[in-house]
Order: C-alpha cells, then sequence, then structure tokens
C-alpha cells in the first residue's frame, strides 16, 4: 500500500529481482531538458512516452527503458514508479564493493536537480524521510550503503553532483524519522 504522501505511477520499465537481499539505495539527480526542474518530461521518460520532438536533448533517449523506484521533486513530492521488491532500471553498468548489476539489489532514487543549482531544503529533508522508510523495510540497507551513481559508475555518471550535499543529507538522515507509511 502506498501513502497518500506518494503518488504511484506504475512503469512499465521493471523487471523480477533474482533471489537476492535488497541492501543498498542509489541516489541519482535528474533534469528534463538539462537544466529544467519540471516532472512531466521524468514522467513520460519513465513511462516510455517521452516526445522525441519535444526538445533536441530527447532524440538520444528515444528508445531508452529506464525507471527509478521514486522521484523527489523541487518541493520535496514524492512519486514512485517501481515497487521496491521489483528491479528498476536505474543505475545501467555498475559495480559496488565487488559485486555487479547494482540494480538486482538496490533502490533508485532521482532527485529533481542538476549539478548548476543548489538541491533544496525539502529535497533533502524528504529525501532522508524516504531512506529512513526505505531502511525500515529493508534492515540491510545502513546509513554506509547510501551512495550516488557516481559511485557504482564512476567512468560513466556523474550524479547526484557537486551540487548534491553529502554533509546535509547525512545530517537530515541523523534527524528525521522514517514516514509512516506503508511503500510497495
Amino acid at each position: 500500500m502506498v501513502s497518500p504522501d506518494i503518488q504511484y505511477i506504475a512503469s512499465p520499465h521493471f523487471n523480477a529481482r533474482p533471489d537476492t537481499v535488497v541492501d543498498l539505495i542509489v541516489l541519482h539527480a535528474i533534469s528534463l531538458p538539462d537544466g529544467e526542474f519540471g516532472s512531466k518530461y521524468i514522467t513520460d521518460l519513465f513511462l516510455g512516452n517521452l516526445d522525441a520532438q519535444a526538445h533536441p536533448s530527447f532524440n538520444s533517449l528515444k528508445s531508452m527503458k529506464v525507471s527509478a523506484h521514486f522521484v523527489v521533486a523541487r518541493d520535496g513530492n514524492i512519486t514512485q514508479f517501481v515497487a521496491t521488491n521489483n528491479r528498476a532500471w536505474h543505475a545501467g553498468e555498475s559495480t559496488w564493493q565487488g559485486r555487479d548489476n547494482c540494480n538486482d539489489y538496490s533502490i533508485g532514487i532521482e532527485i529533481i536537480g542538476d549539478e548548476r543549482q543548489p538541491f533544496t531544503r525539502r529535497q533533502y529533508t524528504e529525501t532522508a524521510r524516504l531512506c529512513r522508510t526505505l531502511m525500515a523495510h529493508h534492515p540491510t540497507i545502513t546509513k554506509q550503503r547510501i551512495v550516488g551513481h557516481q559511485d557504482i559508475a564512476p567512468s560513466r555518471k556523474w550524479d547526484p553532483g557537486k551540487q548534491w550535499d553529502w554533509s546535509r543529507f547525512r545530517r537530515s538522515l541523523a534527524h528525521i524519522q522514517h514516514l509512516h507509511m506503508g511503500i510497495q
């Protein structure tokens, strides 16, 4: 059951996880087009409905099948696209602590932002609250097992990038309680 605080929009871009324990959260940053912070195009991308004609940069995304479990908007609103017991397609070719294929054992959280503008206070608060909730549902996820996309795919990815203040996030994570809700 999803909380009324989290909107659920089912992405077709997922599959079953292998028989493994979910023990990692991967934080990402996304803006579509680059530098714009609305969520419509992100939702369209995760649903496989992105109009490649809407912006020149979308042409390279035309046939991509990607998703994340959650997206945290600039105002802190959270949308869930894939149930956490399923494998979302967010990490791509990736390795964490010697284990490949991070999609198999991780939960992906996209935070709407880029490398040029700071993330919002609400994004830090709600991302921390979401992580606390996920940690309560998946006890093998510890604070040390919340990483950035750049940590699991350093030669390919930059996100969540230099604007994501990890110290600020860890302080929020230490002081926030988890959401008292069910998540899928």
